[in-house]
């Protein structure tokens, strides 16, 4: 019953689809984030070798997740999921002091691929239930967010195993793509 009246609902009011892709180095919480908007639950991962693809509605907003492998050799493929995206999520060890210059180097990488050009940027400062976690402030010092001007971005601190901060990430991507603030 459940099932027919959500066709019906959204045969009466059609979500608009978009696309994310999620990147960040190996170990950062890009799967336990796409599964914890996904299924509301942390689900045992395995590092991701290609990527995960989910879809996730959000107030009527339908998203199409692409969650892309992190591993060094895996980076030189994310071009490759560029096409149509409409917004980048970065997820961020906040714990990985040792590797914030690599996602630097990464994040500038992306951003100037042609693909990307009206994509929103927002960063997911997770693992901030850790101690020994960056501030938000730290990571957008260490990372140079600043200087970005010719994307919209946004850092949200955030724990993929608590679920703390991803709705709000995402409906800050859901009022930047659809223009307009989510009810």
């Amino acid at each position: 019953m459940g099932a027919l009246l959500s066709k019906m609902w959204f045969m009466l009011f059609p979500a608009t689809e978009y696309k994310i892709v999620v990147v960040g180095l190996d170990n950062a919480g890009k799967t336990t984030t796409l599964y914890k908007l996904h299924l509301g639950e942390v689900v045992t991962t395995h590092p991701t070798v290609g990527s995960n693809v989910e879809e996730l509605v959000y107030k009527n907003i339908r998203f199409e997740v692409w969650d892309l492998g992190g591993q060094d050799r895996l980076r030189t493929s994310w071009a490759t999921y560029y096409r149509g995206t409409h917004a980048v999520i970065v997820v961020i060890d906040s714990t990985d002091r040792a590797r914030i210059s690599i996602m630097k180097d990464e994040i500038f990488k992306l951003l100037p691929h042609e693909d990307l050009q009206s994509a929103v940027v927002l960063i997911f400062a997770n693992k901030q239930d850790l101690k020994d976690a960056m501030t938000p402030a730290e990571i957008t010092d260490a990372l140079s967010l600043h200087s970005i001007k010719n994307h919209d971005w946004h850092i949200q601190a955030c724990s993929a195993l608590t679920g703390e901060g991803l709705y709000d990430g995402l409906g800050w991507i859901a009022q930047r793509v659809t223009g307009k603030a989510p009810s």
